[in-house]
């Protein structure tokens, strides 16, 4: 059986045109939905990410945006992950740690510190060099720091509707990829 996707959105719950809503549609995706998308917190949303986990049955595939990458970060620092849990696709992680992020989107800031262990599972970070929440450098570290592979996916802002990435097909194969690389070779895949 091909592992199940579960959408992890960041602020906002990534609206109807944002590649994670398309993608829940299209593959029949679970999706983690907060009672406040607009107040993170790490104990809030990583036990609302676990709630999902348990009810979502067989093997899973995390795919977070933004701050939906640090709430998957969290919950493996809080909940040491979870045996079904094959991998996870980390797209523009936010920097909550950023000196600026009071004024750009303090709605963040309580999702500092950020995690900086090994994550659980493995892990694909996908960062743009012009991204306005995060500097691929932070990225990169923070790629090293959970024990993740890195992309770049060059000048592709936030990866998000403004920056052009509705249905992101560049995502899709990345996805797919990560299925393959995660996945016994008799699973199907799509």
């Amino acid at each position: 059986m091909t592992p199940r996707i579960v959408i992890v959105p960041g602020l906002g719950d990534s609206g109807p045109q944002h590649w994670q809503t398309l993608w829940e549609e299209k593959y029949g995706a679970a999706r983690v939905r907060q009672d406040d998308p607009e107040a993170p917190t790490p104990a809030g949303w990583s036990a609302r990410l676990q709630e999902v986990i348990e009810a979502t049955p067989g093997e899973l595939v995390l795919v977070g945006h933004s701050c939906g990458v640090l709430n998957i970060v969290h919950w493996a620092r809080l909940y040491g992950g979870h045996e079904r849990v094959r991998g996870a696709l980390l797209v523009g992680p936010t920097d909550a740690e950023r000196p600026d992020m009071e004024t750009l989107a303090p709605e963040v800031a309580p999702m500092a510190p950020i995690p900086m262990d090994a994550l659980p599972f493995p892990a694909l970070v996908v960062a743009s060099e012009t991204d306005p929440y995060v500097s691929f450098e932070r990225a990169e570290a923070m790629a090293a720091a959970w024990d993740a592979e890195l992309v770049n996916a060059g000048e592709a802002g936030h990866i998000n509707v403004a920056s052009g990435h509705g249905e992101w097909p560049d995502g899709e194969v990345l996805l797919s990829e990560c299925m393959h690389a995660w996945t016994p070779p008799e699973i199907s895949r799509f």
